[in-house]
């Protein structure tokens, strides 16, 4: 009878753990936006709070890439990195509403800095 007992409440355990599997995230998800390199230089990228641009190096190392907010409160410079085999771009993920310049380089190639704007709405 012990052992019939045992396996109800191991059975009941189990659903309520299921059943919170199944929540709702907290909030909406929000794509990144993906951008080449090389399609940068000058132009405006529009972020909503929370989303992320992720930038494609093309043929060049993405561990190469290092980048200067000039606003840290208003986003940051995610490096890239490989990990596990796995290739992450590097990118700039928005903080907080406002304005604020993007200055990427390359330390591995002879190429000109990248400077953008990043403007984050709400």
């Amino acid at each position: 009878m012990k052992i019939g007992k045992l396996l109800v409440a191991a059975g009941l355990a189990a659903a309520i753990l299921g059943l919170g599997a199944c929540t709702s995230p907290a909030g909406p998800v929000i794509a990144p936006i993906t951008r080449d390199v090389g399609s940068l230089q000058g132009e405006t990228v529009e972020l909503v709070v929370g989303q992320a641009l992720n930038i494609d190096t093309g043929d060049l190392d993405v561990t190469s890439y290092e980048g200067e907010v000039a606003d840290p409160a208003i986003a940051e410079f995610v490096a890239g990195r490989e990990s596990y085999g796995a290739v992450y771009n590097p990118g700039v993920k928005a903080l907080a509403e406002g304005t604020t310049t993007v200055v990427l380089s390359d330390s591995d190639a002879a190429t000109e800095d990248v400077t953008f704007t990043v403007e984050v709405r709400p």
